[in-house]
């Protein structure tokens, strides 16, 4: 401030104890939640895809996965600097993109190889599940009002879920009609193009 000539006095040094704020506190205590709901989610719809054989239940587990290892990397975010913050967002965002290449070779697997039909009553029954366990996060998220971007890279994560919960859903629908595999097929393709495009919003936000 000297350099710049603006005039500055040094007056005193306060010390204290107040380690953390009440709104990083409300923070942590939000993004615990979420945390919670999404790692529960994950467990059903991963058991759930492999007991039904869906691919769109499967790779939604896997955004779960990722959305619990944000909210996780977001409480360490709390309280800390914006570059340690903007380090988190860029690593949720690099492992968004290894969780989609994983995905989009699975998809292929499966497209060439033979499969049992999924249960198309499962899709359906636990992305509705899944769909009101998002809801409630984007809600608890949206309530915080944070621009930080940690809290936002937690918002789009959430929100790219809930689309995928629907497409889940229609997937389900159409396995049913067809009585053929691809829809839950596409559905996959669709999640990951969602989680590659969620990982790109993610880095740029970091930038």
């Amino acid at each position: 401030l000297d350099s710049l000539q603006f005039d500055t006095k040094f007056i005193e040094t306060i010390h204290t104890d107040i380690s953390i704020s009440s709104h990083e506190n409300k923070e942590k205590q939000l993004l615990y939640i979420v945390l919670a709901i999404n790692a529960t989610l994950f467990i059903i719809e991963l058991i759930s895809g492999f007991i039904s054989n869906s691919m769109g239940l499967i790779a939604d587990s896997f955004d779960m996965l990722a959305d619990s290892i944000v909210y996780g990397l977001a409480l360490f975010a709390i309280g800390g600097t914006l570059l340690r913050k903007k380090n988190i967002a860029k690593a949720a965002g690099y492992l968004q993109l290894i969780l989609a290449i994983w995905g989009f070779i699975e998809v292929l697997r499966r497209s060439i190889g033979i499969e049992s039909l999924p249960s198309f009553q499962t899709m359906i029954g636990i992305s509705i599940l899944a769909l009101i366990g998002n809801g409630a996060c984007l809600y608890v998220l949206q309530k915080n009002k944070s621009k930080e971007a940690h809290m936002q890279a937690s918002m789009i994560f959430t929100s790219n879920d809930i689309i995928v919960n629907f497409g889940v859903i229609l997937a389900g629908i159409c396995v049913y009609i067809t009585h053929s595999q691809y829809p839950d097929l596409i559905i996959g393709i669709i999640v990951f193009i969602l989680v590659v495009k969620g990982a790109f919003n993610i880095l740029k936000l970091s930038k």
